[in-house]
């Protein structure tokens, strides 16, 4: 917000002024060019709802940064375990509409972002080692994608993220960020555990490719969720469908979450104190908005050339003997021989 407050004006929105007036919310909102709804917790009404779905039909911009699932570290960090419920937000019939689903299900990756977590006994004997965390995903974007919200961009971390199911209905679908090969869902309600750290990698559990989406751009003309429907309220102003518009779905709340230092100020968006690695997240998220906007031009300002080659792990698996043999059985083999012949040679050469 801060980023983005040097290139946008900006203010906090809430929808409580619904349940009175409904109608002057609705007017002051279409004041607006883009929405960003980030991690809703509570339930949307239906007056709510209108006002968003007759604020998209008249063409304003939305990013929504949804959990499907409730899932928290700091309940993994205090007690080792976190249950993992569905996160009922009324938002699921407006979704359809628009052309997409959100699961309640969590994404596990094996290409995952590390964590730290202490080991060994308290006091002088604890220590700290990194493990891949499989809920926090690493996501790299698609080399064939030429979007400019996506283009030349690095790694992206997620925490407990869901998937999107796209939908057939007219509207234009773009996938920008999906899970690796070896992905699949993890259903609710379920436990999570930090025993996960300790699975194996196992080809197995993965019959088919996973490259779940995690983040899709939708454009078009989208259809009010209320048509052939009694409106909630009394609006003479709605319209089933207006100016073709754009939003972006993010199955991931904290996607755009600050870590914080030891004084309780806020570190750059993508650092990761605990094990110092910088992702791409406030490079995403200012692509979204930028491209929301129509300021492409800003993105190809931000616009970096990114060459990092991803190691196919079930390759690494197949064939690590054979890596093994060619890297180093093979050299000692040469130097064996070149140590053989250059004795035979020496002692050659001196018994005469």
């Amino acid at each position: 917000l801060k980023q983005l407050g040097s290139s946008y004006m900006m203010a906090p929105f809430t929808l409580d002024s619904v349940s009175k007036n409904p109608q002057n919310t609705l007017k002051l909102l279409k004041g607006y060019d883009l929405a960003i709804i980030a991690k809703p917790h509570e339930k949307f009404t239906e007056e709510e709802k209108l006002v968003l779905d007759q604020y998209i039909i008249n063409g304003g911009k939305t990013l929504w940064m949804i959990d499907p699932v409730e899932a928290e570290m700091d309940s993994l960090n205090t007690t080792g375990t976190a249950p993992a419920l569905a996160r009922d937000l009324n938002l699921n019939d407006m979704f359809f509409k628009y052309g997409f689903r959100l699961p309640p299900v969590l994404i596990k990756d094996e290409m995952a972002t590390p964590i730290k977590l202490a080991t060994g006994d308290e006091g002088s004997g604890t220590q700290y080692n990194q493990y891949l965390w499989k809920f926090a995903p690493f996501i790299y974007p698609d080399s064939v994608n030429t979007n400019p919200i996506v283009k030349n961009l690095g790694g992206i971390k997620l925490d407990f993220a869901g998937g999107i199911d796209t939908l057939k209905n007219g509207i234009k679908k773009n996938i920008l960020l999906a899970s690796s090969r070896y992905s699949t869902t993890v259903g609710t309600p379920t436990l999570i555990t930090l025993d996960a750290v300790n699975e194996e990698f196992d080809p197995k559990q993965y019959p088919k490719p996973g490259f779940i989406p995690v983040a899709v751009l939708l454009e078009g003309n989208f259809r009010s969720m209320y048509e052939n429907r009694v409106l909630p309220f009394e609006d003479p102003s709605y319209k089933v469908t207006g100016k073709p518009g754009k939003m972006i779905v993010i199955s991931d709340g904290d996607i755009a979450k600050n870590q914080f230092d030891s004084k309780g100020n806020p570190l750059e968006l993508g650092f990761d104190k605990w094990t110092g690695e910088m992702y791409d997240n406030r490079d995403f998220m200012m692509n979204c908005v930028n491209y929301l906007l129509d300021d492409t031009g800003l993105i190809n300002i931000r616009s970096k050339s990114v060459s990092l080659p991803m190691l196919n792990t079930q390759k690494v698996h197949d064939e690590y003997a054979t890596a093994q043999l060619i890297t180093v059985g093979i050299p000692l083999a040469l130097l064996l021989v070149f140590a053989v012949l250059f004795t035979w040679l020496r002692k050659r050469k001196y018994a005469k």
